[in-house]
């Protein structure tokens, strides 16, 4: 499986290209990162601490070869980009590039109308059979319990709540039966009145080095039943998207998600 990983100098791109160097299946021909990078150039095995695989970092994805599949873990913006190069070229694409706006996700979509693509908010074994958990949770205990969900990002995260932290959202409003839309709440502050039944509140924190950190709470006057994943090494992140462009291979056309790769839809 030749493969293509975009942001390669970043943290998730250097553990992708680990996660690469340790499948025998897959093997790097492509790596990029953002005009400037004070990175281009360098080796993106070295970057990455495996040695030199012979593929340099490079701002200019018409420079590289044909992959069998390309995986992106970099900016909504830059995803599209990278869409399109993908589309262009018939790769199949992993995405677990989170923030995207409505309107970008609908681009997204349309450039891909014709690609396999495996997209995901976390691509963690844990979560994924986590997700699963909270929609059974929440289908069982229903809006009589109060659901929260925290999430704990290191400093340097620029999104919130989450891509997983909504994900946990939609599993739990999909349980429910009602559009997270309807019922979530971001923020509070001031004078907030009650608490209205039927709320999924999201809280957030980002602190020094936190890998990623997901709490989803169903709370009772009588109990409290939660629902965590911890993630203590990105590896874990960077395997799973490993594992998803290997189940992308001879899979048609259409817009996948872990849960199908793992077998759990």
């Amino acid at each position: 499986m030749r493969v293509i990983i975009t942001g390669a100098s970043g943290r998730m791109g250097r553990m992708l290209v680990r996660a690469v160097h340790e499948m025998d299946a897959a093997e790097l021909v492509g790596a990029t990162e953002r005009s400037g990078s004070e990175f281009l150039g360098c080796d993106a095995g070295e970057l990455a601490g495996v040695g030199s695989l012979g593929v340099s970092v490079s701002d200019d994805l018409s420079s590289l070869p044909v992959a069998d599949v390309l995986i992106d873990f970099t900016t909504a913006d830059a995803c599209l980009e990278h869409a399109r190069f993908a589309a262009q070229n018939g790769m199949a694409m992993v995405i677990g590039t989170t923030g995207h706006s409505a309107e970008q996700l609908d681009e997204l979509r349309a450039v891909l109308s014709r690609t396999a693509v495996v997209m995901a908010a976390n691509y963690s074994v844990g979560v994924n059979l986590a997700l699963q958990l909270i929609a059974q949770a929440a289908a069982v205990l229903g809006a009589d319990y109060d659901a929260e969900i925290f999430e704990a990002h290191h400093r340097h995260k620029v999104d919130a709540p989450s891509g997983t932290a909504l994900a946990m959202g939609r599993s739990l409003a999909d349980g429910r039966g009602v559009p997270l839309d309807k019922s979530a709440v971001y923020a509070r502050e001031g004078i907030t009145g009650a608490r209205k039944r039927g709320d999924i509140g999201f809280s957030v924190m980002r602190a020094g080095s936190i890998v990623g950190e997901h709490k989803a709470m169903f709370v009772s006057d009588e109990e409290r039943v939660e629902i965590n994943h911890v993630a203590t090494d990105r590896m874990v992140f960077a395997r799973g998207a490993l594992r998803a462009a290997y189940w992308l291979e001879g899979t048609p056309a259409g817009w996948y998600d872990m849960r199908d790769v793992l077998g759990l839809s």
